[in-house]
This record gives structure tokens, C-alpha cells and sequence, in this order.
């Protein structure tokens, strides 16, 4: 009997775990959001520079990255990261990250919180098509019906938006294209040589390559904006908690994958985006109409049913994994059991 409660109460510790990890991620990710949409928005704090927001952002948290893995050693570096490694597949990846982050950072000046989230649904519809692209992914017509099924659903969405911006719309979307190539990256450039980043690691070799990458756009696009704006004074509260709060999230999603499965932050991920249209809506005052509603409830039911279908494929990936793991392990032990049959029966004769 204590026995069973024993096991229970790890259980529930595990499930408390589980749930306090994710409750962090969410907050996070949502502070992170509103946060920089505070920052850039004209009619909030009114700071429109969304390179030199990210370029803050990669300083801090290369910064932090470095005193992790160099000083305190909490995380070890890659060991097969080699010079060779680290510009032929980094760098690409770094750059990819970069145009990202500036793309969905200038976004928050044209677009509300809760279209934002709305357009960020089709984010599986371009890692899919850039897969199929670049041969990562097999065409399959089942999936890709799910995917145009996701689109429409945005497109509704989109359609619905009471304060719609083409650029805005353009920048977003084009985040969107970005960030999903530099997924399909990683798994071509990374995850093939069996390089496997966190995202304290992902960090320190990714982050200074940004930097870097965000430099020259900044120097011709911000720069001379914020020389004019000479009654500007760096706010180190506002930057500092606003960085603070970047790289605690890349810690909350290090903690996260490594603590809980990937459909965990999946469905944390759907929880996060739906909280967020209700802040934008209850607190920002953002306008979301039914039109959004529904056309997001579409794309939403499409993307929950493409996360299904991958867990799927992935179970029974292991599954088979473990069934030929059995089945070498077995073919081992008759292999052994024969060689040691055949060396008694040779003992005998020699006796």
C-alpha cells in the first residue's frame, strides 16, 4: 500500500512540475510579447526601432550565455563545433534569425497583438512547404489539404481584421517565411551532423552571428533616425527587465523541452495564443471581431490536427525503434548462445 502512495506522489510532484514549467513558459512568452509591442507601439512607450530593440536583445543574452557555459560551466559547449561547422551552418542560421526578429519585432508598430498571433497559425504551412522545397518533407496531399484548410482559416481571419495593414501584413508574413526556413536549416545544417543546440547554447553561438548580421542594417535604416532623436536617453529599466525577460524565456523553453514532451509545449503554445488575443482584446482595447474568431478557430482546429499527426508519426517511430532494438538485442543473445553452444560441443570432441 505505501508502495502505490510512494508512486503516486511522485506522480503528482511530476505533474506539478510539469505544469509549474509550463505556467512559467507562458508567462514569459506573453510578457516577452506585450512587452516589446509596448516598447514599438507609436501610441504606447513609442520607441520604433525594432533593430536596435533586437540588437539590445542579442547583446544581454549572448552576454548571459557567455557567463553560463565560460564561468559558472552550468552548460557545456558544443564539442564537435568546429570553425568549419560554426560558419558553413551557424552563421546561415544566425542570419535567418536575425532578418526573423527584426521582421517580427517591426511588425508590433503596424499590427495588434491579437493579428499577430492570428497570422503566427500559419507558421506550419511554411515549415511544411520549405521542408517539401528543400526535401526534407515528402509531399503528402492529406497534409497539404490541412495546410490550404490553415491558410483559408487566416485568411478569414485577415479578412475580418478591423485595423488591417499591408505592410504590417507583408513584414509579418515574411517573419513567418524566415523563421520556418531557419527551422528547416537547423534540421539540414545541425541535426544531420548530430549538432544538438539548447537554447543556453543556441544562444551563445547564435546571438554574437546576429548581432553582427543586425549591425549594417542598423547603421543606414536606425542609426541616423536616433542621432535626429537626440532627446533620447537609454531607459535602462524599461531595456534591462525587457532583456531580463528574453533571455529568462529561452531559459523557460530550455527547462521545458528538456522537462516535458514537445506536444506539452505545443498545447502550451495554443493556451499562450488564445490568452493573448483575450489580453489584446480586454486590456490593449485591440478590436477582434467574430470574423477573426472564427477564421483563427479555423486555422487553430488545422494546426492542432498537423501537431496530432506528427506526435503520431513520432510514436511510432519509436515504436519501431524499439521493435528492432528487441530484435538485434535478441539476435545477440541466440548469436551468443550459439557460439557458446558451438564451443562446448567443440571442448567435448578435443576431450
Amino acid at each position: 500500500m505505501g508502495k502505490g502512495g510512494a508512486l503516486s506522489d511522485g506522480v503528482i510532484k511530476k505533474i506539478i512540475l510539469s505544469y509549474t514549467y509550463v505556467s512559467i513558459w507562458i508567462f514569459l512568452s506573453f510578457s516577452v510579447i506585450v512587452y516589446n509591442k509596448y516598447i514599438l507601439d507609436k501610441k504606447m512607450y513609442n520607441w520604433p526601432f525594432p533593430i536596435t530593440l533586437t540588437m539590445i536583445h542579442m547583446a544581454f543574452c549572448s552576454s548571459l550565455a557567455v557567463v553560463v557555459i565560460k564561468v559558472f560551466k552550468v552548460v557545456e559547449p558544443v564539442k564537435k563545433m568546429t570553425r568549419e561547422t560554426y560558419i558553413r551552418s551557424v552563421v546561415p542560421i544566425g542570419a535567418l534569425y536575425s532578418l526573423s526578429l527584426w521582421l517580427s519585432n517591426s511588425a508590433y508598430i503596424y499590427l495588434s497583438v491579437s493579428f499577430i498571433q492570428m497570422l503566427k497559425a500559419l507558421m506550419p504551412v511554411a515549415v511544411y512547404s520549405i521542408g517539401v522545397l528543400l526535401k526534407k518533407e515528402s509531399f503528402k496531399s492529406e497534409t497539404m489539404t490541412n495546410m490550404l484548410s490553415i491558410s483559408f482559416g487566416v485568411a478569414i481571419a485577415a479578412y475580418g481584421e478591423a485595423k488591417f495593414d499591408t505592410w504590417g501584413v507583408m513584414l509579418q508574413l515574411g517573419a513567418v517565411a524566415v523563421e520556418a526556413t531557419r527551422l528547416v536549416l537547423i534540421q539540414i545544417l545541425l541535426s544531420s551532423k548530430d549538432i544538438k543546440l539548447n537554447p543556453v547554447t543556441s544562444l551563445y553561438y547564435v546571438a554574437p552571428c546576429c548581432l553582427v548580421f543586425l549591425f549594417f542594417p542598423w547603421i543606414f535604416v536606425e542609426l541616423p533616425v536616433l542621432r535626429e532623436t537626440s532627446s533620447f536617453h537609454f531607459d535602462f529599466v524599461i531595456f534591462g527587465t525587457n532583456s531580463v525577460c528574453a533571455f529568462a524565456l529561452n531559459l523557460a523553453v530550455f527547462l521545458l523541452v528538456g522537462k516535458t514532451s514537445a506536444l506539452t509545449m505545443n498545447v502550451a503554445g495554443v493556451v499562450k495564443d488564445w490568452l493573448l488575443i483575450a489580453f489584446s482584446w480586454s486590456v490593449i482595447k485591440d478590436t477582434v471581431t467574430p470574423i477573426n474568431l472564427f477564421g483563427y478557430g479555423l486555422a487553430f482546429l488545422g494546426v492542432a490536427y498537423y501537431n496530432h499527426c506528427k506526435l503520431q508519426a513520432a510514436k511510432a517511430e519509436d515504436a519501431l525503434k524499439k521493435v528492432q532494438q528487441s530484435d538485434e538485442e535478441a539476435a545477440g543473445k541466440l548469436l551468443e548462445e550459439r557460439e557458446s553452444e558451438g564451443a562446448a560441443k567443440r571442448n567435448e570432441t578435443e576431450d
